[in-house]
């Protein structure tokens, strides 16, 4: 008999050859069924191993799943994720500049967090990741000024200088505090969405999480949990294919879906495709009515692919052909997004590069007033004071002395 041997999972594609992108299986738009809300996790098999996509070829809405959204709502997403998009760039540019010392861009994903958002409501809890900024820049009572300020650890960074850069904060708009941990936020938007069940409220969450951190045991646990107790929460897991330099499949990707795992966990689940903008907004429809109806959770597996470098630390064109986003089989989703409107007659060329133009001016008024308040290369920093307030009520013996040690 032959020795025994370890399957080690490779990529498709590595520099210098192009990427075989046939392991996605692609469902044609409009093909695939939409059951009812109340589908038991069992009659969603074939939907964990399916693709649900709205927008066709031409850009025209399919298939049971195509929403009903007016004009209005699809040029707010539209313009959201240009925003986004926008951000990144000049972030990305700004840490170049030293001007800041981290970000991490949603280059191609945009359409992920822009269209979660609109199916959700107010009060409902996000537990996102580090790429989920479209459910922060798809609204209007957050100021890109502050997210900057954020990023600049300025000295009006509304979180003092004690996070990363992107690792943003904000209750009032239902964005959990960002965790560095990987896969912390999956258990805790099951712990949150537990507890709104049990205080009897009617407010729902919605865990985010990468393909790669689907290997860490707070994955399996949150699953658990939320199927035991039939949590109120949407369960997202963003498959954009590369986790740092480790493709999918070392995640468990390659000879099932990330999908599937909901499946067998008694949790009905969903694989949608994340660059369509209409999919995103009706699954997420889909698998919120089902929470706010006590039909327990549901977990969606959003296939996209991520453009960028996963970092302003990482170099992916050591490990990942430079052109692999160009030659994507799911396309870009502001693309197919302004196609889809100016086939409805409600957008055209014009008015997208205007909409650019606007947007461009925009987010750099609000980055020239963020850098007026200071970023790593002026010094302008939160004082060193801030490290010990907002511990205790009142500051302890111990600590005062340390505060007066340091001089502050």
């Amino acid at each position: 008999m032959p020795p025994l041997q370890l399957h080690v999972p490779e990529p498709t594609g590595r520099p210098g050859c192009a990427t075989d992108f046939s392991f996605l299986h692609v469902s044609p738009a409009g093909e695939v069924r939409r059951p009812p809300v109340d589908t038991a996790h069992a009659g969603t098999q074939d939907l964990a191993y399916a693709l649900i996509r709205v927008l066709d070829e031409q850009g025209r809405a399919v298939g049971p799943w195509a929403p009903q959204l007016d004009a209005v709502q699809l040029r707010r997403g539209l313009r959201a994720m240009m925003k986004t998009r926008i951000f990144d760039a000049r972030m990305l540019i700004a840490q170049r500049q030293k001007k800041l010392s981290f970000y991490m861009q949603c280059l191609g994903e945009e359409a992920i967090a822009v269209a979660h958002a609109l199916a959700l409501q107010p009060g409902d809890m996000c537990f996102p990741t580090y790429r989920q900024q479209g459910l922060l820049l798809s609204r209007d009572d957050i100021s890109m000024v502050e997210m900057m300020c954020q990023l600049m650890s300025n000295e009006r960074d509304p979180i003092k200088g004690r996070q990363l850069p992107v690792m943003y904060s904000y209750k009032r708009a239902g964005f959990f505090t960002i965790s560095g941990n990987l896969a912390t936020q999956f258990i805790q938007s099951v712990g949150w969405a537990m507890a709104s069940a049990i205080k009897g409220d009617t407010k729902i969450a919605s865990g985010w999480i990468g393909d790669g951190s689907t290997a860490e045991s707070d994955f399996h646990t949150a699953l658990t949990f939320a199927h035991v107790y039939r949590a109120p929460v949407i369960l997202n897991v963003v498959n954009n294919q590369w986790a740092i330099s480790t493709f999918q499949a070392i995640a468990g990707g390659e000879s099932t879906t990330f999908a599937a795992r909901g499946v067998g966990c008694g949790i009905a689940s969903l694989r949608v495709d994340g660059n369509d903008f209409l999919a995103v907004y009706a699954a997420s429809c889909w698998a919120a009515e089902r929470a706010r109806r006590n039909l327990g959770p549901t977990l969606i597996e959003w296939v996209t692919y991520r453009a960028g470098p996963h970092s302003t630390s990482d170099d992916p064109s050591k490990y990942r052909p430079a052109d692999d986003w160009q030659r994507f089989p799911l396309g870009d989703p502001i693309e197919r997004l302004k196609v889809h409107l100016i086939g409805l007659g409600e957008w055209s060329q014009a008015q997208h590069e205007q909409a650019q133009k606007e947007l461009e001016a925009e987010v750099a008024a609000a980055q020239k007033e963020a850098e007026s308040h200071g970023s790593l290369l002026d010094g302008h920093i939160p004082s060193a004071a801030s490290m010990f307030e907002d511990v205790y009520r009142d500051m302890p013996w111990h600590l005062r002395e340390q505060r007066q040690q340091l001089g502050v």
